[in-house]
This record gives structure tokens, C-alpha cells and sequence, in this order.
């Protein structure tokens, strides 16, 4: 069995998004990836113009026949948007100008340009009309993930219904000032029939007491760990990009916009979610390799 992060950005100072990708950086990163803890990734497009995304997923695509490295590490990609919530606090990071309402031509041109390659797909269910592109892409076998997004209760349930099966990064990618119950963490920990939740249990963008109430109410079987890393990750105190945005890195650690106003992606390797799980949050070693290695592998070949 192998960690495998099924949400990464890009690593090393190497940008998964950046329309100059070359297989060589791409080989660095995964290189870098392996050495800090990982062993398998998903690379991850975010929103951007649907023409510039369909072009980086063409690339990454690509680039991965053109190295047994890249091959072995890069085992697909995750493709988070164009079609999230363009509300603010709920769109996050993800330029708000390219957003998207889900359509069924749009995601066969997305998947299309994945060559196969495509193994998750995150959207907003509010945003997807009728849940058609949800119910197109679970067909295609491909796990239909929710998050940055603010579905009601009974949207959220139909969602589930028509082949939505995992929530991204709970926790994250919502509003920092909610109510305090009627809000879509809650609504998510109560939904019936999701079957996975993506977490960050990086220090930083989840607390370590939130990440024991998670795994406690969804049940560690159903927990996935990611790092949700950029070009950031492994690089230390400085400025990054991702896609068209710049990501400031300080000294704790946290990747900010530029306006400090929201954090984008993180640092983090596999081997500090290790770390932030055995010492901060006080999981097991059992416990940590089920979340890190053994249910994403299980994700992966099941939606």
C-alpha cells in the first residue's frame, strides 16, 4: 500500500496549473513528492478559464507518458471547478470570474481532455441543474465530489441520490463567519450516502480537536486525507503561484492570497500529515496509513 493524495496542487516550487509545465519540472515535483512522504497523487486543474483547464489537463496527460517517474506517481487527476459557488467565502481561492454552472458538454470536454485520466471531479450540486452533470460524470466512473458550495439539506440529499459520492476538503472552502448550525459542515456530518470526506489535517487549515470531532461523527473508514499542496509545498517562506494567482507563504507556514484575506492550498507533504495526525491529533499508526494509503486506494477503484 502507498500514500496516495488525491488533491495536490503542484509541489516544490512546480505548479501542476501553469500553462508552461514542462515533464522535467513535473518530474522534480515528483521526485520531491516521494522524498517528503508521498508515493501516489492526483494532480489537481482548478478553476480557470474552461479553455486554459481543458489545455492543462491535455499537458498533464502528456507530460505523464513521457516519464516512468511521472507515470508511477501521478496515477490521475482531480479536476476542483469551474463549477463551484461564486459566492464569496464559498468560492474560496478559485477566481470568480470563471466560474461556472454545471453542464453535461462542459464536463465531457474536461474529461475528454483527461485522455482517462480524470478520476474526480468537485463541484457545487446547487450550481449543477437537475443533477445531470453529476449523474453524467458518475457514469463515466469518476467520483463526484462536492465542496466549495452551500447546498440545502434536501439539494444535498437529491445530489447524493443522482451519484454524488464525497465531500472535498470539509471544513474549508466555506465562510469563515457562518451560522453557527445551520451551515454546510453540519449538513454534510449529517448526510446520509456520502461515501467519502476529503480532510486537510495539515495544522493549519483545520484544528487538531476539529479533525478528532470529524473522524469520531463520519467514522475513520470514510476519512481521506489530503494536503491540498501548491507550488508551495516543501519550499519554506516566499511567493508562488497557482494558476493565475500568487500565493504568499509565512513563517508558520500558511499559503495566503495576496490580500491575506483567504488562505490557497497548502505546504504540506504526505509526511506532515503524518506527523500532524500521530503527534497533534493523536491517531494510531493503523489509523493513519487507513486514511492516508488504504481508503483513497479504495476510493480510487470504487465511486
Amino acid at each position: 500500500m502507498a500514500a496516495i493524495d488525491l488533491q495536490l496542487n503542484g509541489y516544490k516550487g512546480v505548479d501542476f496549473n501553469d500553462d508552461n509545465l514542462t515533464a522535467e519540472a513535473l518530474r522534480v515535483a515528483c521526485q520531491a513528492i516521494v522524498a517528503d512522504g508521498g508515493q501516489k497523487m492526483l494532480a489537481t486543474v482548478i478553476t480557470d478559464h474552461l479553455d486554459l483547464m481543458v489545455s492543462r489537463i491535455k499537458r498533464l496527460a502528456n507530460l505523464r507518458e513521457q516519464n516512468e517517474l511521472i507515470s508511477d506517481v501521478m496515477v490521475g487527476i482531480h479536476v476542483e471547478g469551474p463549477f463551484i459557488s461564486p459566492i464569496t467565502g464559498f468560492v474560496g481561492a478559485h477566481p470568480t470570474e470563471h466560474v461556472l454552472p454545471a453542464t453535461v458538454a462542459h464536463a465531457k470536454n474536461i474529461v475528454a481532455a483527461g485522455n482517462g485520466l480524470i478520476r474526480v471531479v468537485t463541484l457545487a450540486p446547487e450550481h449543477d441543474a437537475d443533477f445531470k452533470t453529476t449523474q453524467w460524470l458518475s457514469r463515466q466512473n469518476i467520483l463526484v465530489s462536492a465542496c466549495h458550495c452551500n447546498p440545502s439539506v434536501e439539494v444535498l440529499s437529491a445530489a447524493i441520490d443522482a451519484g454524488l459520492s464525497a465531500f472535498t476538503h470539509l471544513g474549508n472552502g466555506c465562510p469563515i463567519d457562518m451560522h453557527r448550525h445551520n451551515n454546510i459542515i453540519n449538513r454534510v456530518l449529517a448526510a446520509d450516502g456520502l461515501r467519502w470526506i476529503m480532510i486537510i489535517p495539515d495544522g493549519i487549515h483545520l484544528p487538531p480537536s476539529l479533525v478528532r470531532t470529524m473522524i469520531r461523527s463520519i467514522g475513520i473508514e470514510r476519512i481521506i486525507a489530503v494536503t491540498d499542496a501548491t507550488a508551495a509545498g516543501g519550499m519554506g517562506v516566499g511567493e508562488f503561484s497557482l494558476g493565475s494567482q500568487k500565493v504568499i507563504v509565512e513563517q508558520d507556514g500558511a499559503a495566503w492570497a495576496s490580500d491575506r484575506s483567504h488562505l490557497v492550498g497548502s505546504t504540506a507533504s504526505m509526511g506532515r500529515v503524518r506527523d500532524v495526525l500521530q503527534n497533534d491529533v493523536g491517531l494510531s499508526k493503523p489509523e493513519i496509513i487507513q486514511i492516508t494509503e488504504t481508503n483513497p486506494a479504495i476510493a480510487l477503484v470504487s465511486k
